[in-house]
C-alpha cells in the first residue's frame, strides 16, 4: 500500500520511538476500515510495537469484539465521543497494549444527518494508565477517500503527540 510520506513517517516515527520505549499499540478503526492499522504495520519492526487491531464497522462488531453496551449505543450513537472512548477501552481491555486508539466517523457520501454531518470524526487516545486525549473533527469539503485519508492523518498525529510526551516523561 502506498501512503503519503507525511502518513509514513509519522509512522515511522511511532514504531521507532515505541520500540525503544516499550510501548504496545492497539486501534480500534471503524470509518478508517483497518487503514490507521495498515499504516502503522507498512513499516518494518512494527511487529515488536503493534499488539493488533480491531476492524468493527458493524455495531454489532462493537458489541461482540469490544464489549460495548448497546445502551451506550442507544444513547450516544455509533459516531460519538463516547463510542471512540468505547471503542479504545475495549481495546485495551482485550490485548497486552498500554496504548489504543478508537476511531469513528462518517465518511459519507451518505449517513450524514444536521447534527452529525458526512466528516465527523471521533478519536480517543486512551492509555492504560488511565490518561485520554479525545479529538473532534468536521472534514468538510473531502470525498468519501478524503476524509478516511485525514482521518488516518491526524489519528497517527495524535498518537505520535502521546508518544513523544511519554518517551521525555
Amino acid at each position: 500500500m502506498n501512503f503519503d510520506k507525511k502518513t509514513y513517517t509519522l509512522a515511522s516515527d511511532i514504531i521507532k520511538i515505541s520500540s525503544r520505549i516499550g510501548h504496545r499499540i492497539i486501534v480500534a478503526e471503524s470509518c478508517t476500515g483497518g487503514l490507521i492499522s495498515a499504516a502503522l504495520t507498512e513499516v518494518s519492526g512494527a511487529g515488536k510495537v503493534i499488539e493488533g487491531g480491531f476492524f468493527v464497522y458493524s455495531n454489532e462488531m462493537k458489541f461482540k469484539q469490544l464489549g460495548i453496551s448497546e445502551d451506550l449505543y442507544m444513547e450516544y450513537g455509533s459516531v460519538s465521543k463516547e463510542m471512540a472512548y468505547q471503542m479504545a477501552h475495549g481495546a485495551l481491555e482485550n490485548s497486552n497494549a498500554n496504548i489504543a486508539l478508537g476511531v469513528t466517523g462518517i465518511a459519507g457520501p451518505t449517513g450524514g444527518t444536521p447534527e452529525k454531518p458526512v466528516g465527523l470524526v471521533h478519536i480517543c487516545a486512551l492509555q492504560k494508565n488511565g490518561d485520554k486525549f479525545e479529538m473532534k473533527y468536521i472534514f468538510r469539503g473531502e470525498d468519501r477517500s478524503g476524509i478516511r485519508m485525514k482521518t488516518v492523518g491526524e489519528a497517527l498525529t495524535i498518537l505520535k503527540q502521546i508518544i513523544d510526551k511519554n518517551q521525555y516523561a
